[in-house]
């Protein structure tokens, strides 16, 4: 069981009482609480729900602004939070989606009110205006305190509902029937191969041939990219796809798929990022959509099988959910509910006429994704988002690349919103919950500059006395831990497989500088920026950390950690602050513990294997010449796998693997098996190696591990978020970081015999030795003397190639071989006439005598 999930086998089993209480209590606040609010409603109009709204808001006015005592406040924040424990554990112990749905309802209620009281105290009683610089520092958090709790109340409307959809089969209408799909894969300066593999995927998919074709739109200019554009075009002709080009680059992206716009005529269009490789299903799964006339896209999620800079470099190791999990797991799904979902540039399948009516994709900004989807929302029409993973796709392997993906999308985001103002523009035919989505999205990156004065605040007043917080003390954490703890045990419902505790404050402080001020520009000057091509495919080598991108976040850690060393001189000088001091170190003190986390998802851990594995179950079966043992792939990539097998095979190191995808797609490849690691259910794992693949062969793989896929492993995370647990976990980062890399270890594979072999040297004199075969490879062997061979030091040292003349049976004539020693080991023992001694010898073949051996050897292991 991993860090992150809860240790329930440890809780005693409840009480059929305690039991009982939770039934009913859930009965209660599910069913009964909701029923009685509809009873009432039902018998309101307009006008009356209005009065009854106000009503209640009146009534809770008292409860918002009153102030007790301390004491009184501490009580009342210990009952809202064990209130909320209360309702998360009624939901864990009734996941299903009803229950979850209402419980977090009443939790997102629960929650605003803590927040609102919250609020109104943090407005009325601690704002500091002793003195300019007090009041300029107070007025900036009180500002960014209010810009988290926007977002935090958008996000609650975005997950009120999730909308969980399933694919509309169409397979019963007749192929004339079915639409015509135009496949755009567009592309820059990529590398050829990334762009071979989603042009196999796209020809692979299970889609009428008359019905579906395939372009690469291929952006780069001649005269910058000609070797690379007359290496496209081989490409396309090799495999059958068309390609497009145009005579400039106006508008990047956009201005290339409006450009194929023009000049093909398909129904529908499926747009594809080069690196992006569809899953053969892509097309059954979606298109049903389109039978609705008012549908205009249908967006899938991004997935991406390689990891990210987070993940690679805070070495997670899986166990924690990724960036873009959060957005394609719960906020897209909640967009769909409200009917605004968004284009995300790729994976997605759009209505051709529907897309010419509002110009073809947007070029006024450079997320023209997003803003499209603004315009067809604004025309009425609908969108659709499938959450099923059905593109596998490269992130940013380095820190520089990701930092430049997110400050791209963090302008375009800035531009629609200074643009278009999604939440008042009367000119977009949106309605309100459209609008609050729309705003939420372009409004989410300008989280820059007030996740930088939730760290610069403590260190303000113990460097400084800066004071941002007046009379910061018990009282004040009465208030701010009902509302920080009740929106984490909120959003725990929604997020606790996709967004663990704490991981959004390192994703925002990694980005805080660049999106601060990325923003701020787009805001100032919307025309500011062009469309930069992320960087895909790239290979780290060795450590290093990207000081460029972290130089300020790094010089605030330091000035961070500085200011602890001033808490014992406050103690001391100062003791009627105490509570202030306290408060502001451990919050100094978290804040330190985030940043130096930021700071190491900038700290390259160099990429150990030449292609990025998958920790995908396929079936293989691995052939000799004599014999084969069926298994599976626990992980694999386009250069080796590791296959587990139920028995120890005797078998050489040279074998052909034979891989079978999902929907029967077979790739053959002639593989070396590199260790062998017994298992402690008695099973084997092999550690194998791709040998001498060809074009055809390699084509044939990539098709099994990425296109001819049922469900990704990824579709869904048994992990669940624990706090304490992920506080731990981040705290423990940088000794992660520099952990030293160890390869992996095992048995060297070769095959068990019993062959004889004369052993023959020039420096013998013409003396031959006799000796036993136990252990042969195609590389190596282990040879067993009962004598001993005199200067055998000699030859340890030596390394000299010898002949050996190796009979296995009678059916088979002998054969000559070179082999060189490597290594001699001298064993003795008692027997009653005297000790003797037996030598054993591990011999390897020489690779400059491959080609002349290989035969040999290949018969001598049959």
């Amino acid at each position: 069981m991993t860090w992150l999930t809860s240790h329930r086998s440890r809780l005693r089993k409840p009480s059929r009482r305690w039991q009982k209480f939770n039934t009913d209590l859930t009965r209660w606040l599910v069913d009964r609480l909701p029923a009685g609010f509809d009873a009432v409603l039902q018998w309101l109009d307009r006008r009356q729900l209005v009065l009854l709204i106000g009503a209640l808001i009146w009534l809770f006015v008292p409860l918002l602004t009153i102030r007790p005592g301390i004491l009184q406040q501490s009580i009342v924040a210990i009952v809202l939070i064990a209130a909320g424990s209360l309702f998360l554990h009624l939901e864990e112990r009734q996941p299903e989606t009803r229950t979850s749905e209402y419980l977090h309802l009443l939790l997102i209620v629960l929650s605003l009110l803590v927040t609102m009281r919250y609020l109104y105290y943090r407005t009325n009683y601690t704002l500091n205006f002793d003195g300019i610089i007090n009041t300029i520092f107070s007025l900036l958090l009180y500002l960014a305190e209010l810009y988290a709790i926007a977002t935090l109340a958008l996000a609650y409307f975005q997950t009120l509902r999730i909308n969980h959809r399933k694919s509309i089969d169409f397979s019963d209408r007749p192929v004339a029937d079915w639409f015509s799909v135009d496949i755009y894969i567009p592309t820059y300066n990529e590398d050829v191969e990334i762009v071979r593999k989603t042009a196999l995927g796209a020809l692979a998919i299970d889609y009428p041939a008359s019905k579906k074709r395939v372009y690469i739109l291929d952006d780069g200019r001649a005269e910058k990219y000609r070797d690379r554009r007359e290496e496209l075009r081989q490409m396309c002709l090799e495999l059958g796809c068309t390609m497009l080009t145009r005579d400039n680059n106006d508008h990047a992206k956009a201005g290339n798929i409006n450009t194929a716009l023009q000049r093909t005529q398909g129904d529908l269009v499926l747009i594809l990022d080069c690196d992006h490789i569809p899953t053969r299903s892509f097309l059954k799964e979606t298109v049903g959509f389109f039978y609705k006339d008012s549908v205009s896209l249908v967006q899938t999620p991004h997935w991406f099988y390689n990891p990210d800079p987070f993940e690679r470099n805070l070495q997670t190791g899986g166990q924690v959910p990724v960036g873009n999990e959060l957005f394609y797991k719960v906020l897209q799904k909640g967009n769909d509910f409200w009917n605004a979902a968004f284009f995300c540039g790729s994976a997605a399948v759009v209505r051709r006429s529907h897309l010419l009516k509002v110009g073809g994709i947007a070029t006024e900004t450079v997320t023209e994704d997003c803003h499209t989807s603004l315009r067809l929302h604004s025309l009425g029409y609908e969108t659709v988002y499938y959450d099923k993973i059905m593109v596998a796709g490269l992130a940013p392997e380095k820190f520089s690349s990701y930092v430049g993906q997110q400050v791209r999308w963090a302008r375009g985001m800035a531009q629609i919103l200074r643009l278009e103002n999604p939440l008042l523009n009367r000119k977009l035919k949106l309605n309100l919950a459209q609008r609050i989505c729309y705003f939420s999205a372009t409004s989410h990156f300008f989280f820059g500059f007030p996740r930088l004065m939730y760290a610069i605040a403590p260190t303000l007043f113990l460097l400084f006395g800066i004071n941002s917080v007046n009379g910061l003390g018990l009282e004040t954490l009465a208030y701010a831990l009902p509302h920080i703890v009740l929106s984490m045990q909120t959003n725990h419902i929604a997020y606790k497989h996709v967004r663990f505790s704490f991981w959004n404050e390192i994703y925002e402080f990694a980005l805080s500088f660049q999106a601060g001020l990325v923003t701020m520009f787009a805001l100032i000057n919307p025309k500011l920026g062009s469309f930069n091509v992320t960087d895909k495919g790239l290979v780290v080598t060795k450590r290093s950390f990207d000081f460029e991108s972290m130089r300020l976040l790094v010089i605030l850690g330091v000035v961070a950690g500085a200011s602890l060393l001033a808490v014992p001189f406050w103690l001391i000088l100062s003791p009627q602050n105490t509570q202030a001091v306290l408060i502001n170190a451990i919050w100094c003190a978290f804040n330190i513990v985030l940043v130096v986390a930021a700071c190491l998802a900038a700290f390259e851990q160099p990429q150990l294997r030449r292609a990025h594995r998958l920790p995908r179950e396929i079936t293989a079966i691995v052939h000799t010449d004599n014999e084969s043992w069926a298994g599976q792939t626990v992980n694999i990539s386009e250069t080796g796998a590791l296959v587990l097998l139920d028995v120890w095979p005797n078998i050489a190191d040279r074998v052909r693997l034979e891989l079978i995808g999902d929907y029967g797609a077979r790739a053959l490849l002639d593989a070396h098996i590199l260790r062998a690691t017994a298992t402690d259910k008695l099973q084997t794992l092999l550690s194998i190696d791709f040998v001498n693949v060809s074009r055809t062969q390699l084509d044939d793989l990539v098709l099994v591990l990425y296109s001819d896929v049922q469900q990704w492993y990824s579709q869904s995370r048994a992990e669940a978020d624990n706090p304490l647990a992920s506080i731990h976990f981040i705290a423990t980062s940088l000794k992660r970081a520099f952990r030293e890399l160890r390869p992996e270890i095992g048995v060297k594979v070769r095959k068990q015999m019993q062959a004889t072999a004369e052993l023959y040297w020039e420096g013998w004199e013409g003396d031959s030795y006799s000796g036993i075969i136990t252990e042969m490879g195609t590389r190596d062997l282990r040879l067993e003397l009962d004598t001993s061979i005199d200067q055998w030091e000699h030859l340890e040292q030596l390394h000299p190639i010898i002949a050996l003349l190796i009979s296995r049976d009678e059916a088979m004539p002998a054969q000559s071989v070179l082999a060189q020693i490597e290594a001699i080991d001298v064993l003795s023992r008692s027997t009653p006439e005297g000790r003797l001694q037996r030598m054993v010898m591990e011999l390897s073949f020489p690779t400059h005598l491959d080609r002349q051996q290989h035969a040999k050897i290949k018969r001598l292991l049959r």
